[in-house]
Formats: C-alpha cells, sequence, structure tokens
C-alpha cells in the first residue's frame, strides 16, 4: 500500500473515504486508533494508504476533486 494523504482533518478523511469508495478503490486508514491513546486531541495524523495497483488513479481522482493540495509528495 502506499500513502496517498496524511492529515488530522477528520472531514477530510472522511470524503477521501468517500470518492475512494465510490471508485471501487481498496485503501486503508491507518493510526486512526490512536486518537483513544492520544485523548482524541488530534495531535497525531491519520493516513490514508491506497494498493499500489490504484495508487496513479487515486491521486487522479484526488486531483479532480480539487485535492490535489492534500496529496502526499511522490518519492
Amino acid at each position: 500500500m502506499k500513502e496517498l494523504i496524511r492529515t488530522n482533518n477528520m472531514v477530510l478523511i472522511s470524503y477521501v473515504e468517500t470518492l475512494l469508495k465510490s471508485a471501487g478503490l481498496a485503501y486503508f486508514v491507518a493510526d486512526r486508533n490512536i486518537s483513544a491513546t492520544e485523548g482524541s486531541i488530534g495531535l497525531f495524523p491519520k493516513r490514508i494508504l491506497v494498493e499500489a495497483d490504484g495508487f496513479d488513479e487515486a491521486r487522479t481522482l484526488m486531483q479532480d476533486a480539487g485535492l490535489g493540495g492534500e496529496l502526499r509528495p511522490l518519492k
């Protein structure tokens, strides 16, 4: 899996999840459960990971939705 977005913004995460689901792309939100440890103060960003074979499609989807500035840099 490859990292698509890293953010503390739960609304953004929800929106990205909806976009990925509607496109039929496999993804995983990592670090979601850390909020229980940190006390839900938003200190640790959550990461949206996408399967490698759908990564380019997911990046294009995010750019088309106006979220290009939220994308992690390519390595």
